[in-house]
């Protein structure tokens, strides 16, 4: 993105005046494995439910501003009252509220870099300080111990669980601890959470750790990314704070019918992701068994994966092959790193036969 003119930057806030957009780099191609969406697409019997549910939408209401029944139909999944959830547009739209009611001027958000970037750009945008407490160079771990030394100083704190881009998970142990730490809200955000195993999500300590925020999206294992809705899961004061400060009908009413029915039929997605676990392993096993490779395991759907000229593999990829990963590499603790979205299983199989044809023309 350019630069604001002279006459912008005259106009704009004094803080927005530098500030950089979260930028993807996209790139249309045959094969795009670089945002971490489920590019399976929806088995047919749910995709005539969903476009059932659109066509039978009015277009010439207001929808409802709070997504009643979307809500009611989330907290029925989660074994919750309605007054535990938020439905937002998309995950970004309730990360940028939670900085927005809880942050701001004065106050610091406790972050774990490397992770989703949005973090420090709401952060930014909402003049909220940034405490980091980066994770450990080599496995990417958390440093529980300097978190819950810096969490007292702080006012709210933001984990990634299992984290973008490295995949580790959080434990539940640590994320109460946390909890207790901090005197604000901590937000885990379980964007990936149905790729993980079974009992890697915080919603159990829900009763038990009020200032707990968990942060939801039909995005990823859903696969319904272009649709843009998110919810989050917290104590029935701290929704009441999300419902006040949210953007009016910032839920549109085809992406409430759409996510309902998507909702009601989360039985006929799991074998995708079943499909995406398995793949993943295979990749996994597929990169660990090239010696040019650095790979870490994940929850996610996703693998981080290092490697030499990762720059240059990653354009010749897309330029050569017409196949889009993530470029990490510019990034502080992700030096050579490459973000590969776990894909189709034909998908995968270009990816690893254009990887390998790669490194051996480079090597």
């Amino acid at each position: 993105m350019a630069e604001l003119s002279d006459r912008m930057r005259a106009l704009v806030q004094p803080h927005l005046a530098g500030i950089e957009p979260y930028d993807p780099s996209f790139t249309p191609c045959r094969i795009n494995l670089s945002a971490n969406e489920n590019t399976y697409p929806l088995p047919a019997t749910v995709r005539a439910s969903v476009d059932a549910a659109l066509a039978a939408t009015p277009l010439n209401r207001y929808p409802d501003p709070l997504s009643g029944e979307l809500r009611c139909e989330l907290a029925a999944r989660h074994g919750l009252a309605p007054e535990n959830v938020c439905v937002g547009n998309g995950g970004d739209e309730l990360l940028f509220n939670f900085l927005l009611a809880f942050g701001g001027e004065g106050r610091r958000v406790l972050n774990c870099p490397p992770c989703f970037s949005e973090y420090e750009f709401f952060a930014s945008l909402t003049r909220t300080g940034v405490r980091n407490v980066r994770r450990d160079r080599r496995t990417f771990e958390l440093d529980e111990r300097a978190l819950l030394a810096a969490a007292p100083h702080t006012n709210l704190a933001i984990l990634t669980s299992p984290n973008n881009p490295t995949g580790n998970p959080v434990s539940a142990s640590f994320v109460a601890q946390l909890c207790r730490a901090c005197p604000g809200p901590v937000m885990v955000d379980e964007a990936y959470i149905e790729f993980a195993d079974e009992g890697v999500s915080v919603e159990r300590l829900l009763g038990s750790c009020p200032n707990l925020v968990i942060l939801r999206t039909l995005s990823k294992a859903f696969g319904a990314a272009g649709i843009r809705c998110g919810y989050v899961l917290a104590a029935p004061d701290v929704i009441e704070v999300f419902a006040a400060i949210r953007q009016i009908y910032s839920v549109n009413v085809l992406t409430q019918a759409a996510a309902l029915a998507l909702v009601r039929a989360r039985a006929e997605l799991a074998p995708a992701v079943a499909q995406v676990r398995a793949e993943r392993a295979r990749l996994l096993a597929a990169f660990e068994a090239d010696e040019r490779l650095a790979v870490w395991p994940s929850q996610g759907n996703f693998l981080l994966v290092r490697m030499d000229e990762a720059s240059r593999i990653r354009e010749r990829r897309r330029d050569e092959h017409s196949i889009l990963v993530r470029d990490f590499s510019y990034a502080s603790g992700l030096e050579g790193c490459l973000r590969i979205t776990v894909g189709t299983p034909e998908e995968n199989d270009e990816l690893l036969a254009a990887l390998t044809a790669l490194l051996d023309e480079e090597g």
